[in-house]
């Protein structure tokens, strides 16, 4: 039975919910270039790509980057509570799904994978291009195991206990 909604699910995986049947001309994904540079000059002064920064957070020697987390998670809780309750619809007018999500044990071992990567590294996948921007070359290899890592879960995941 669990199997069964699962796989009534599984549909996300290959084609978003929300994802727009509108077609657009190349130029206007040139929004989300310019949302990305943006969001890549806020990390990189607000620290949030700095390696000293990320281990001072693992060692518990410093609030920075638990208070960006938090508030980053924060602003997320809000943000479905305010699509939800007031049925926000896209800016082209289509509306927005969320699909319920039920907890699973695999979540804890994709969180401590993730984590440890992230503390030995010093590297996220949010800010890794960030990172590249500024110099730091050797992230590269953390963005080549990021898409190896992603290439062997995609690889093996019928396999894999979901």
């Amino acid at each position: 039975m669990i199997k069964e909604k699962e796989q009534d699910i599984r549909h996300q995986d290959a084609v978003c919910v929300n994802e727009s049947v509108l077609t657009h001309q190349w130029y206007h994904n040139l929004k989300y270039l310019a949302a990305g540079i943006i969001f890549g000059i806020i990390f990189v002064k607000a620290e949030v790509v700095s390696w000293f920064r990320i281990q001072e957070m693992f060692r518990l020697q410093s609030f920075h980057m638990y208070g960006i987390i938090g508030s980053a998670v924060l602003v997320g809780m809000i943000s479905v509570w305010l699509i939800k309750k007031f049925k926000i619809k896209t800016m082209y007018g289509e509306p927005i799904t969320l699909a319920p999500k039920k907890f699973n044990k695999g979540q804890i071992y994709g969180g401590l994978i993730f984590g440890f990567g992230w503390a030995i590294t010093g590297a996220c996948p949010g800010p890794l291009f960030a990172q590249i921007g500024t110099g730091a070359l050797a992230v590269s290899v953390t963005l080549l195991s990021a898409i190896a890592g992603t290439w062997v879960y995609g690889y093996f995941r019928d396999k894999l206990p979901h």
